[in-house]
This record gives C-alpha cells, structure tokens and sequence, in this order.
C-alpha cells in the first residue's frame, strides 16, 4: 500500500490514518499475505540510528506508523499537517474490533502468560465474536533457534491471521523482521500496548499524551526501567532532528 512517507533520521515514517491502517491490515489478513507494520516513537527512531540492521529491519516493513507526537509533530512539518498519532495502545482495541467485525482471527505473542490471560479476557469480552487463535508468552530472555522454529510452527498451525507482538524494542521488529515470508500472518509490533490493554499498568492522562508527555508520565511511573533510555535518547532526537530538518 503505497503511502506518503518521510525519512525522519534514516527511518522511513508513513502518513496514514486510522482508517487507511485498518482496511490495510483486515486485507492482508484476509488474503494469507506476510507482512509487519511497525510503531514508532523517538526510542524507536534513535535505537535505529545506532543500528543499521534495526534500521533495515524498519524500513522493510509494510508500514512504520507515527507513535510519539515528535513524530507527528515531524510529519506536519515536512508536508502531512493533518497526520494524527498512531499509538500501540489506541490500535490495539481498533484492531480487534475490526477483526471481530470482519471475521480475521488474532494472536498474541509477548508479554507474561498473566498479561496475555487478561488481554484475552478483555478482548473476548468487548468483541464477543472475536476469534483468538493463540496466545504465547516466550521467555524473556534469547530464544535459541529451535524454539523460534517451534513457536513459529505454532502460530502458522493456529489460524491466526492478526498477530500482536509484543516483546519490546528492538527485540519485535527484529523478530517480525525474521519472521517475514516464514509466517503468512500480518504482525504489528505493538510493545507495552499490552500491558496498557491488559489494565497492568496505566496510560498518561489525554493532555500529556497530546502534549508529547507521555514519555515523562512513563518515567514516572517505571523510572529505573526507563530513565537510561529517555536521558539518551530525547536529547539526542531533538538535537539530531533539527539538523536535519536545517539541512533540507
């Protein structure tokens, strides 16, 4: 699905609605096709600009859609000024939805076994014919190639059409990266949107999201796990992104 794009510091970022995301992915899930969509905030962008086989890893993929507002904020600047925020948390449930809708069935692969049992219940809950076709946790940690080959097979033997990966930055886009062509199943790399789907933890309040905030309500609230990664990276991305915006 050819879309407007713009390369913010060597990623690829695509201008698309909601909506245009939505028949997109019910599409190729109903046509068997392979493919990943990315969501992208600052963290994602600057881990790219310090690995160049992450970075390939994002710009082969079907879609990489605006997460953080600096991105939007971005995409307006270079020609979209009516792009919206694309978050994790906010496609998960419009994903589902569409999928109950359009009778595409769903799997989860990331987060703990706990998480995935209450995104279930949530999921099944709202969408009551929603098919869910599997659920994996793997272990947090390298998986070794025989288990990557095993959970593979399991998804491909589910059904599942829609899968929602979520084992975290840069670790899922790698993985769906690998694992495009192996799986005719469309992957969306949706992180910690899990978590906010299971209720396990708590999403900024709508200012600071609008604002761009989130990631300061998100250090907040986990300030060890994230402190190291918004202290590198923030600074780095408004400094390196003006640059290049000067340079143009």
């Amino acid at each position: 699905m050819p879309t407007p794009n713009s390369s913010i510091l060597g990623v690829r970022v695509d201008a698309i609605t909601l909506a245009e995301l939505e028949q997109y992915v019910i599409e190729g899930a109903k046509a068997g096709r392979s493919g990943y969509v990315c969501v992208a905030n600052v963290h994602v962008v600057m881990e790219a600009n310090d690995s160049a086989v992450y970075c390939q890893a994002l710009n082969a993929a079907d879609l990489v859609v605006p997460d953080g507002m600096p991105l939007v904020w971005e995409l307006r600047k270079r020609g979209h000024p009516h792009q919206n925020r694309l978050s994790g948390p906010d496609l998960m449930p419009a994903l589902i939805a569409a999928a109950a809708r359009e009778g595409v069935s769903v799997g989860f692969y990331g987060a703990t076994e706990a998480t995935l049992a209450k995104v279930s219940s949530r999921a099944l809950r709202e969408n009551p014919d929603l098919s869910v076709a599997l659920v994996i946790a793997p272990p947090f940690r390298d998986l070794s190639t025989d288990e990557d080959e095993a959970f593979a097979c399991q998804i491909e033997q589910s059904g599942a059409q829609i899968l929602f990966v979520a084992v975290g930055c840069p670790k899922q886009e790698l993985w769906m990266a690998q694992m495009n062509g192996r799986l005719n199943v469309v992957m969306l790399g949706v992180g910690a949107a899990v978590d906010f789907y299971a209720g396990t933890k708590t999403r900024a309040p709508q200012f600071m999201q609008r604002a761009g905030l989130e990631w300061l309500h998100r250090l907040a609230t986990e300030p060890r796990r994230l402190a190291k990664r918004y202290l590198k990276h923030n600074p780095r991305f408004l400094l390196m992104s003006a640059r290049e915006r000067q340079s143009r």
